[in-house]
């Protein structure tokens, strides 16, 4: 279902199956710019929070496409999530999936400082860097494995234990040294291709290089009885050196970017910190005196949340006179109306929202919303027909596919709602309730359809 206390379609509850992997032996400090690995053995499972956001994904869209073309990638299979998280960090997956956190979006002091990011972690991706680090990562494991398996003969043999001790530690070390000298020649590897990739696209490099320098100073664990080699992180410095010595060379080291991106980069950080802080404090940074853009936009997200809708409107009204082709001051407004209760007046606005931005299938998915909740049933063909051009777009919006299911249902055609019932519970990681109504469906549905078709995929992908 949507978020409302973040204002963000949200993907929290809807992509529960992704999962964030610790892997505290390897990592140098908490707060890691690098590649996500999934190493059960190795790591602690817990479910990333994801925010969903149109302006949001298509500002980190505009600054990842230029990226990829550098890099001779295709901007159509790689796909950026927004993780509700305040630490410092990006990571990619398998799938070539980039995943940054709030805290590094809303603790960055510039574009440049994101757009570095992007430009590293596609840097793994372009360099093939998860596959092999996999890899890396099994031979390691081998090797502590076998040490283990040593250490167990030899103390049978001998009735002792210490040679369990002593040589399952030195396997750990000796595997986990490999790896680490492996890992800060990717990191090292990823920097190397930012660079010419910001290079090709006329973004300056000091973004990253400031952000290297906050790294720096988090490069230790807490904890005293590590091996001061895995505690800590010596080749964050060398890439320091590296960018330092990049820009000096680089044409592009004193370029700015357009006013128009450090706008929306401002937009950015304004729309975060107004719906995951507190208003007040979001009133407090963004003060009356600030008449900006961004300002005046996290003031009246800020007034939303804090239930004062009348001093809210008043402002997006002036942002929307201001910036009348704008479909995200449209989209605010619409869901301040939506969750006021004036459905109505909602629908007029998402529709305008709509116009503005076609493809957009999180407000589409908005204005289905609206239409469904209304009760009207002459509006339920027009929901569908929103929620089908949103699908069409993102097959992966969980929200979308239960209101599927409500609209169908109340159109009383019960196959096609507990197909959609089935795809919500995937989505959701309710595997059992997924496969039971995909088998009801499937009872239901017409076989050979396009739907009958569509259920029996998902159900082989649940039993696969």
């Amino acid at each position: 279902m949507v978020h409302r206390s973040l204002g963000f379609k949200s993907m929290e509850r809807h992509l529960t199956m992704l999962r964030k992997t610790f892997i505290i032996s390897i990592l140098f400090f908490t707060i890691l710019i690098g590649v996500f690995i999934t190493l059960p053995s190795f790591s602690r499972a817990d479910a990333i929070r994801l925010i969903r956001d149109t302006e949001i994904e298509n500002i980190i869209k505009l600054y990842t496409k230029p990226i990829l073309l550098a890099a001779d990638l295709s901007d159509e299979t790689l796909k950026t999530y927004i993780v509700n998280d305040t630490k410092i960090n990006a990571f990619v997956s398998k799938g070539q999936k980039i995943f940054l956190t709030t805290g590094l979006l809303r603790q960055s002091k510039n574009a440049e400082q994101v757009i570095g990011v992007i430009a590293h972690e596609i840097g793994h991706i372009a360099g093939g860097h998860l596959i092999r680090m996999n890899n890396k990562m099994k031979k390691a494991r081998s090797t502590a494995f076998i040490s283990q398996i040593m250490g167990l003969a030899l103390s049978a043999l001998t009735k002792d234990p210490t040679p369990v001790v002593a040589i399952t530690s030195g396997g750990k070390n000796l595997a986990s040294r490999s790896f680490l000298n492996f890992t800060r020649g990717q990191e090292q590897a990823a920097d190397q291709a930012a660079a010419k990739y910001l290079d090709i696209i006329g973004v300056s490099g000091k973004g990253l290089l400031e952000l290297l320098n906050v790294l720096a100073g988090q490069e230790f664990l807490q904890s005293s009885n590590q091996d001061p080699y895995v505690r800590s992180h010596p080749s964050i410095q060398s890439r320091i050196r590296f960018m330092k010595n990049h820009i000096k060379n680089s044409s592009t080291s004193n370029k700015k970017l357009p006013i128009n991106i450090a706008e929306k980069q401002l937009r950015l950080v304004a729309k975060l910190d107004a719906f995951i802080d507190e208003p007040e404090l979001t009133l407090a940074k963004y003060s009356e005196n600030d008449k900006s853009t961004a300002a005046r936009y996290a003031r009246a997200i800020a007034m939303f949340r804090n239930a004062n809708l009348n001093s809210a409107l008043p402002i997006i009204n002036t942002l929307i006179s201001a910036h009348p082709s704008d479909p995200y001051f449209v989209e605010l407004k619409g869901q301040m109306l939506f969750e006021n209760g004036r459905l109505n007046d909602a629908l007029l606005v998402y529709q305008k929202a709509v116009r503005l931005l076609p493809n957009a299938p999180l407000i589409r998915t908005s204005l289905a919303h609206v239409m469904i909740e209304t009760g009207r049933s002459e509006l339920l063909d027009h929901a569908l027909f929103q929620i089908k051009h949103a699908l069409a777009i993102d097959q992966e919006l969980a929200l979308t596919w239960r209101l599927a299911a409500a609209a169908y249902g109340r159109k009383k055609e019960f196959g096609l709602s507990s197909w959609s019932l089935a795809e919500y519970n995937f989505l959701m990681g309710r595997k059992k309730l997924a496969l039971a109504q995909a088998k009801r469906a499937l009872k239901l549905l017409k076989r050979g359809s396009p739907a009958w078709l569509r259920t029996e995929d998902l159900k082989n992908k649940i039993n696969g």
